[in-house]
């Protein structure tokens, strides 16, 4: 395989900081909840909040910003990104009070939203085949590191320092980004010239609206009308979503996309994957502060050996799905990771490290690992490279809403409180949405992305 070319290797560097900032402040925060409760209260609550006003936006606007990238220029998009979500950070990290630390996140999220799907289309617009297969390797195994050794650097600045230092993390990379970016000169690719900006504000108040009922009907139940009509509203706004999907030409998830098999596909096993993983990242990053009472460093560490195995690994694994096709890893990955969240059941009252969760987090990393760079490379491979702003954006808004309500659902997972008894729920439903992933995989993905028609 010929080596990446100087602009090549510029586009990948790219699209690992832009991506960078919003995985590790979506994982960052993790270790940092406990802090955050204890500093500013509001409970289990809180918590959810602080995680899912990041989620709601990221996930309802990446779609918008998937358009605006192909309308206006990936460049100028995640320019503008990096700025605001430099700027929302600094806000967050000054919050004195819950409300103005949730509507900060949120600003956070939105202008997340504009740098994941931009970062993504700059690879598959400028590269195709096998280099495109280990650039996406490259390009998971340092943005999922990222998302992994956050709850490590969280931990650290929690411990040494303030939960408010956790969101001032991303400041430095940010910079070098921005600075990189004005050495990148790309072709002009062809632009769409209508962004479907009603469609934006449908999918951000509808999910809204639902993630409200699901966090809030543990306190005030579903028979409350603060609950029902709101949860009723979103879903309503969500399915006008979807109907104005079919019938728009300007159509910010064209539900086209998905009669590409191995896109179609790959988003259903993107959606049980990724929400495995958020409440394996929620969970554990939580529970070993509150249960067995470790400093958040040492929560931080417990998914240090993830980290490393998708250093390690993931480029490999996208170079071998080039090859011999994304359907092998995406299957026996996920698997593998269901095995090792039903690992983390051996955690008891009296707790060990060593013996009840690094062995799970080593099953869990070699999953990972086999599974991200093949899943990445077969959905957005699958689509012609003109359209690969909004097919990135549309997996990333899958994964984003996978977390999303997954995170929502907590309390009903484990329970109403996150104790042994809820750790080990948690554990339960990790492992079967791991696996449905794996078994999606199998019925679903057929072809070598490389050998895949384009979408219409």
């Amino acid at each position: 395989m010929p080596p990446f070319t100087p602009l090549q290797r510029l586009v990948v560097t790219v699209a690992i900081l832009a991506s960078f900032v919003t995985f590790l402040d979506g994982t960052v925060v993790n270790v940092a909840l406990p802090a955050i409760s204890r500093d500013l209260g509001g409970g289990i609550a809180t918590q959810q909040w602080v995680v899912d006003a990041y989620l709601i936006t990221l996930s309802a606007l990446i779609l918008l910003a998937g358009s605006l990238s192909d309308a206006y220029g990936r460049v100028l998009i995640m320019r503008i990104g990096l700025i605001a979500f430099g700027v929302a950070s600094i806000a967050v990290a000054a919050a004195p009070e819950p409300l103005t630390l949730i509507i900060a996140r949120a600003a956070q999220g939105a202008a997340g939203a504009l740098l994941v799907p931009s970062s993504l289309a700059l690879i598959t617009a400028t590269m195709r085949g096998q280099l495109q297969s280990r650039a996406i390797g490259v390009w998971t195994s340092f943005t999922t590191g990222a998302q992994l050794i956050g709850p490590l650097m969280g931990g650290l600045f929690v411990d040494l320092l303030s939960w408010r230092f956790v969101f001032l993390i991303n400041v430095l990379p940010i910079a070098v980004n921005l600075v990189l970016l004005r050495r990148l000169h790309l072709p002009e690719h062809e632009r769409t010239t209508r962004v479907d900006w009603l469609s934006g504000v449908l999918c951000a108040v509808g999910l809204g609206g639902l993630v409200f009922a699901l966090i809030e009907q543990e306190r005030l139940g579903w028979a409350s009308p603060a609950i029902w009509m709101p949860g009723i509203l979103g879903i309503l706004l969500l399915v006008v979503f979807l109907l104005r999907q079919r019938g728009s030409d300007a159509a910010l998830m064209p539900l086209s996309l998905f009669r590409v098999r191995d896109f179609g596909w790959g988003n259903i096993s993107t959606l049980f994957i990724y929400a495995a993983l958020s409440l394996n990242g929620f969970v554990i990053g939580v529970y070993l502060q509150q249960g067995p009472g470790l400093p958040a460093t040492a929560a931080g560490l417990a998914s240090l050996p993830v980290t490393i195995l998708m250093i390690l690994l993931s480029s490999r694994a996208g170079a071998w799905a080039g090859e011999l096709g994304p359907r092998l890893f995406m299957t026996v990955g996920p698997l593998v990771m269901a095995v090792g969240a039903a690992l983390l059941l051996s955690v008891g009252v009296q707790f060990n490290y060593w013996w009840q969760v690094l062995p799970s987090m080593l099953v869990l990393g070699l999953g990972l690992a086999l599974t991200v760079a093949p899943l990445t490379s077969a959905i957005l491979g699958a689509i012609d490279e003109t359209r690969s702003g909004i097919a990135s954006a549309v997996n990333n808004a899958v994964s984003r809403v996978a977390g999303l309500l997954v995170v929502a659902l907590l309390s009903t997972i484990v329970g109403g409180t996150l104790d042994l008894r809820g750790f080990h729920s948690a554990a339960w439903v990790t492992a079967g949405l791991f696996a449905l992933g794996g078994v999606v995989s199998w019925i679903g993905i057929r072809r070598n992305p490389v050998d895949a028609p384009a979408a219409a």
